[in-house]
């Protein structure tokens, strides 16, 4: 692989991350990069921006629903709009930094099922219990998994990367920052793919 890793920042309460995190993988090989994966937290960039869930947004909330279903469909990806929504993502989003400590593919395999478990099951994976047993189901020591996230190191760390997401202008789910240019959104990745393809415009 050449070039630098793409900087994936991601919540688990997002839909449009959920579908961009079916994608970034394969998006990034076919251009000789990696995807690093960061958990954010949403619900704290609110706090900075003044923002709210699409969902919970006068007027903007019925499409919302509806554009998350139909991007589904356009991009061939299963969907189902979990029954508990919005949901605080801390406990996957610290079962994904604690995988990471492993490897980086491990971290791309927990978050890809958590995202599943979530967005076609209906999961209630802001329980930690629920999180680690999926974990488990993706090949994971669910037990390790369910310690993680009351870990207070894996605690740090998750709100370091929230800093450090904030910091780097991130404000949304999905964000992906590749040799420093910003792309917010599922709808940018037609410009990703170029950049990655050609370099920047």
């Amino acid at each position: 692989m050449s070039g630098s890793p793409l900087q994936f920042f991601f919540d688990f309460s997002s839909p449009y991350g959920y579908l961009a995190a079916q994608k970034i993988d394969a998006l990034a090989a076919q251009h000789g990069r990696t995807v690093d994966w960061r958990p954010m937290l949403l619900g704290v960039v609110f706090k900075q921006t003044g923002g709210a869930p699409l969902t919970e947004v006068p007027v903007k909330g019925p499409y919302s629903k509806h554009d998350f279903a139909r991007s589904a469909r356009f991009h061939g990806i299963e969907f189902r709009m979990p029954p508990v929504f919005p949901i605080p993502a801390q406990a996957p989003a610290r079962i994904v930094l604690w995988a990471k400590q492993g490897n980086a593919a491990g971290a791309a395999q927990v978050a890809k099922a958590l995202y599943r478990a979530y967005f076609v099951d209906g999961l209630d994976i802001s329980q930690p219990d629920v999180a680690a047993e999926v974990a488990g189901r993706a090949g994971f020591d669910a037990a390790a998994a369910r310690a993680a996230v009351d870990d207070p190191a894996i605690k740090d760390a998750l709100r370091r990367e929230v800093e450090a997401a904030i910091a780097a202008g991130v404000f949304g789910s999905p964000f992906v920052i590749v040799d420093g240019e910003p792309f917010w959104g599922m709808d940018r990745f037609d410009q990703l793919e170029r950049w990655l393809a050609r370099g920047p415009f």
